[in-house]
């Protein structure tokens, strides 16, 4: 009689375990650095299904419903199904990737060349931000100079071997050009002149977009991978069902999603838009953080246990 009742118990458990899992939170182990230093690689964190409304299991066997849909927030960290794989139909079994949401349906970003792929995307508006670059052997300078200007919010956004990266405005480079004698070491990482740039907007659904040659590519793509129609590129013009179009309407609402570390290229500059239906949940806490590659004993980094993500 105990054994039954232990097995019970047992079974119970589970079942409670795979619904929390299925319903309300999910587990995610963040496998690279592109999200530092908002995430780090090793860490372990809780995902939040209900943040932009429950996508109910199992597609596979039903169709695509989501309860208490919301729209998600530009500045989120959202976790989110692969929209750009192909190899797997259905879309809550497609692999699982984390960014950061830079726009949301309907919103304009700035870019200076699709077919550049180490292009930074930003949101259009009068205080734009670029990315610059500079030696690594300059940090110390460059930290002192935005202590000096009282700009500490200005965080690091990447590196390489050779640089680091970080974004500044126009008026933060004014700053930096009248705090220094000489500011030729920051450059910008993209070296296309200003005239160069482009606005594209981020479809949302129901909302009519024009097609330029500069963003046929990236909508095609769209429509081809989430709306299900048949559309080519010809002379950089979009065709749809053969037909030139100058204009085009989706039904879906999408979103801009971008890794913390600018260098690193598994955003929407590599998988191009995400439909909502593809959105798991928002990342909510670290519960674990473990340095990859260290003993038992060693690694633990005990000041992120059960920290907010940012």
């Amino acid at each position: 009689m105990k054994w039954g009742k232990r097995i019970i118990v047992f079974a119970g458990a589970i079942v409670a375990v795979l619904l929390l899992r299925s319903f309300i939170f999910t587990p995610y182990s963040i496998p690279s650095s592109g999200m530092e230093n908002s995430l780090y690689q090793g860490d372990r964190i809780i995902v939040n299904k209900w943040s932009y409304g429950l996508r109910l299991p199992c597609l596979s066997l039903f169709a695509y419903r989501r309860w208490n849909s919301q729209s998600v927030k530009p500045g989120d960290i959202v976790v989110f199904n692969n929209p750009a794989d192909l190899s797997q139909p259905i879309i809550d079994k497609r692999e699982v990737f984390i960014s950061r949401c830079i726009a949301a349906p309907g919103e304009e970003l700035v870019l200076d060349s699709l077919y550049n792929p180490t292009v930074f995307i930003e949101k259009a508006g009068p205080d734009r931000k670029r990315l610059y670059t500079y030696p690594k052997n300059m940090e110390q300078t460059m930290v002192s100079l935005l202590n000096a200007l009282e700009l500490t919010k200005n965080e690091l956004m990447g590196q390489n071997e050779q640089e680091n990266v970080r974004s500044f405005s126009r008026y933060e480079m004014y700053l930096l050009e009248q705090a220094a004698t000489d500011i030729s070491w920051i450059r910008p990482q993209s070296g296309a002149p200003e005239e160069n740039f482009r606005t594209i907007v981020v479809p949302a659904k129901g909302k009519s977009i024009k097609i330029h040659p500069w963003n046929a590519t990236l909508y095609r793509n769209t429509l081809v991978l989430h709306e299900g129609i048949k559309a080519d590129v010809k002379n950089d013009s979009l065709y749809i069902n053969g037909e030139a179009i100058i204009a085009c309407t989706f039904t879906k609402d999408y979103y801009w999603m971008a890794s913390n570390n600018s260098i690193n290229l598994a955003d929407s500059r590599l998988f191009g838009f995400v439909p909502h239906d593809h959105i798991i949940g928002k990342a909510s806490f670290i519960w674990f953080s473990k340095e990859v590659s260290t003993d038992l004993f060693n690694g633990y980094r005990l000041e992120r246990f059960f920290c907010p993500v940012r």
